[in-house]
């Protein structure tokens, strides 16, 4: 009987912090020892001590560097990253070049914890934000008053920025600890208010721990935002038939939503703020409307929503497929031979329907294809002299289906 072989990965990512090689494990330090050649940022290699391997800075860009470190496949290599390389780190990015059996990983504290350490904030309980490679934008979901969290920056003037970002929010009265070099001699760790100025001498690593306070609107956790937090032109679906679409459409982690005629962008927008991994993709002939969406997920802290400019069903050719449809406008027995056509089985789909044109339509599919078929009518009280009476609004007609 052959015994099993066990083969040692070439590469090892080495979590490395601002203390420098005396923060290291034991096991980190062996690692350095034995590596014949050493990747790292710049700022990681100017604290590396004297060893015996070929030591190379990693190139910015950083997909760049990818292919120097995949050419020396199958010799001694150490990655030096940032703290833990599995939390906002390289490491996520490294692993989908390798198999399993090519690499190890050693991290150290990350910054988040070191932050959570220096605070005392229970991580549990602590939203942590990666945003120093992402737009400052995308805080815009967390800032609910009474909550804390820790935000990693690009650096002292992303700091200012996201001041400025607050105060335009209406969270003008919250707090922020400034955590600079967390780990090393250079450890500083200041805060202020953020209606007051920031210090001009921040150094980075930065991190930010942020306690919000101060009368913003805060987003809400339930479908269905005021008209008002969305740039319309009156082409929106409106807050309570939008709340029972969402619901409809019954969004999950990581799916991906077709807005077909998407207007303002209200409910691809309410999709993506149900959870951070989901995408969608909003259709829509205007060009004007079309950057007005783009507009409304950028404020709301959902900038990836994908905006294609064009007329149904042309537009939705060669598009990634959705795991649900949204047809908000648009409606034609065209566009849903298509989505037929197109779609595999297992995609929901919801439409809604206001002219007796489009509402004939949706009856003809239904008794064809299923589903559920509802007539939604709503009315709000209004003024009638000195009295108040309803006023109706145009009923919904809306088709549920599963393709």
């Amino acid at each position: 009987m052959m015994a099993d072989v066990e083969y040692a990965p070439w590469l090892t990512i080495v979590g490395w912090g601002e203390s420098g090689i005396s923060g290291l494990t034991p096991a980190s330090k062996d690692a350095l020892e034995q590596a014949e050649i050493v990747f790292g940022a710049k700022r990681h290699l100017q604290w590396l001590p004297k060893i015996g391997g070929d030591i190379r800075e990693w190139p910015v860009p950083f997909a760049e560097g990818i292919p120097l470190l995949l050419a020396e496949r199958g010799r001694r290599v150490v990655m030096l990253v940032s703290g833990d390389p599995f939390w906002f780190g390289a490491g996520t990015v490294l692993a989908r070049e390798l198999s399993s059996d090519e690499w190890q990983a050693l991290p150290a504290a990350s910054t988040f914890s070191l932050a959570a350490a220096r605070l005392g904030w229970g991580l549990e309980r602590t939203p942590c934000l990666g945003l120093h490679a992402a737009p400052l934008t995308r805080i815009r979901p967390y800032l609910q008053p009474g909550r804390r969290l820790l935000v990693l920056l690009r650096d002292g003037e992303a700091v200012t920025e996201l001041v400025e970002l607050l105060n335009a929010y209406g969270f003008g009265r919250s707090t922020l600890h400034i955590l600079e070099a967390l780990g090393g001699e250079r450890e500083r760790i200041r805060f202020v208010g953020s209606d007051g100025a920031p210090p001009a001498d921040i150094q980075h690593p930065v991190a930010v721990g942020l306690e919000v306070s101060g009368k913003g609107p805060a987003i809400p956790l339930t479908p269905g935002l005021p008209d008002d937090f969305f740039e319309h032109d009156g082409q929106i679906t409106k807050q309570r038939i939008r709340a029972m679409t969402v619901s409809a459409l019954a969004p999950r982690a990581g799916e991906r939503l077709w807005d077909i005629g998407t207007g303002s962008g209200s409910v691809a927008i309410e999709w993506l703020l149900r959870h951070p991994d989901n995408q969608a993709i909003g259709f829509e002939r205007s060009g004007e409307r079309a950057a007005r969406a783009t507009r409304n997920a950028r404020a709301l802290g959902v900038d990836w929503l994908q905006v294609v400019e064009g007329a149904v069903p042309g537009a939705l050719e060669n598009q990634p497929l959705p795991d649900a449809v949204f047809i908000g406008g648009g409606l034609t027995s065209e566009l849903l031979q298509a989505l037929w056509q197109y779609l595999p089985e297992g995609v929901r789909i919801v439409a809604n329907a206001v002219t007796l044109e489009s509402e004939a339509i949706l009856a003809q599919w239904h008794d064809s294809k299923g589903g559920d078929l509802c007539r939604i009518e709503l009315a709000e009280a209004t003024p009638i002299g000195r009295r108040r009476g309803w006023s109706a609004s145009y009923p919904i007609v809306q088709w549920r289906v599963t393709r």
